[in-house]
């Protein structure tokens, strides 16, 4: 005889709560994807003469059909939080792109009302009409808390153990000599790039491009911030874990700071640095050699800081 766990009963019939989430997930992909198809298919809402996306179309059109997956990606976990079969499937699959999906919104969600309270400053050059960040970053906001909301839900009734207890109760048999060496070696590495935030944050102009200077304004320095706090968070919470620093701390607070900085760090440098890569119609446009160093240490980084989060909840789950 088998018995369905309580997990499994929860997740196998969402409340009306978890279906109300489930809905805003889904229908805050809307207007990204509306966007993208549209783009994809020729038309040009939302884009000004003059914008980047125009220089090249086929390359846009690829990286256009890539994020619509992307966003999709965001419809297909809302739907495996709150169903039956989300539950059987193996760990890894859910948490990993929920890893990446929180590294990508978290910054957003984060940076856009902060530059607004600041004062938003728009581009000499724009790339899209403001009425379109507005709509999409709204959505990817309603995105990151319907989304986050539903996964720490479904991850508190999978795998809730894992983050019970204290600081100081983590066996140190949970953390080998190569993931503390890998937390080490990944805070270090943060140095370089945490560094250049600094610099840039006080208002140096070494190493970055000639468009991104000539573009200054309160947007840039809102982001550089954000992204010091984020590796803040990243270093603090995976070496509290890694090191059982600050005893009496719940768990799940440097945990939470790990999860959400080492993301933050690793797929948004990531992403930036996959940007870089692609050609500029305006060679002042062109990312300098200090703002590659700065990405790729950050995405080198984020992923080993990561690993040592998974470490940490496959061992404790288990």
């Amino acid at each position: 005889m088998t018995t369905t766990s309580p997990a499994l009963t929860r997740t196998a019939r969402p409340g009306p709560a978890r279906r109300v989430l489930r809905a805003l997930a889904i229908a805050s992909c809307v207007p990204y994807l509306t966007f993208k198809i549209a783009w994809v298919a020729g038309s040009r809402v939302g884009i000004p003469d003059g914008s980047a996306l125009l220089d090249n179309p086929d390359l846009m059109a690829a990286v256009n059909l890539v994020t619509v997956l992307m966003d999709a990606a965001v419809i297909v976990l809302a739907l495996l939080f709150t169903q039956r079969w989300g539950t059987a499937v193996k760990a890894w699959l859910p948490a990993f792109p929920m890893w990446v999906a929180t590294g990508l919104l978290a910054p957003i969600m984060v940076g856009y009302p902060a530059q607004m309270a600041a004062g938003h400053s728009a581009p000499s050059e724009p790339f899209l009409e403001e009425w379109v960040f507005t709509v999409v970053y709204g959505g990817f906001i309603v995105q990151g808390l319907a989304l986050g909301t539903l996964f720490a839900l479904y991850a508190r009734d999978r795998w809730g153990r894992a983050w019970r207890g204290r600081v100081g109760e983590l066996s140190p048999a949970l953390f080998r000599p190569v993931v503390r060496m890998t937390a080490v070696a990944a805070s270090v590495l943060l140095l370089v790039p945490s560094a250049l935030h600094v610099l840039w944050l006080s208002g140096s102009e070494w190493g970055l491009s000639a468009g991104r200077i000539a573009e200054r304004g309160s947007d840039f320095y809102v982001l550089e911030a954000v992204r010091l706090l984020f590796v803040a968070a990243a270093v603090v919470g995976v070496l509290v874990l890694v090191f059982r620093v600050g005893r009496s701390l719940p768990v799940k607070a440097p945990l939470a700071a790990a999860w959400v900085g080492s993301a933050g760090v690793g797929c948004w440098g990531g992403w930036l640095l996959l940007a870089a890569l692609v050609p500029q119609s305006d060679p002042a446009n062109e990312p300098t050699v200090a703002m590659e160093l700065a990405y790729a240490g950050e995405m080198i980084s984020g992923v080993g800081m990561g690993v040592c989060v998974a470490v940490l909840l496959t061992r404790r789950a288990a």
